[in-house]
């Protein structure tokens, strides 16, 4: 149960990523919606997965994945750049995550 949490906190954290992108772009109540909702959800999500999973593994993976997922998600919706050196990196944090989940 606690890593379904942590997947969803990942997802909700992407969210609010996009919420905040799109705010900075566009100032409407939608998108500061987004903002804050995928964070806080984001948030409580993670919070709740403390009950099963070690404070920081779970933050640790939550941070990773998040992470991973939002550069990905700006790099083909919003056009950042696609650098071999960012692709290297992402898969630098997609292995130090696995290897944390695979070792707690």
């Amino acid at each position: 149960m606690g890593w379904i949490l942590v997947l969803f906190a990942a997802f909700f954290e992407v969210v609010g990523v996009i919420g905040l992108k799109k705010y900075s772009q566009k100032k409407n109540l939608l998108n500061i919606f987004l903002f804050l909702g995928g964070f806080g959800f984001s948030f409580v999500l993670l919070y709740m997965s403390f009950n099963y999973l070690q404070i920081s593994v779970a933050y640790a993976v939550w941070i990773g994945l998040g992470t991973a997922a939002a550069v990905l998600i700006n790099m083909i919706f919003f056009n950042e750049s696609k650098s071999v050196a960012r692709i290297v990196s992402l898969i630098i944090i997609v292995i130090g995550v696995t290897g944390l989940k695979a070792v707690s």
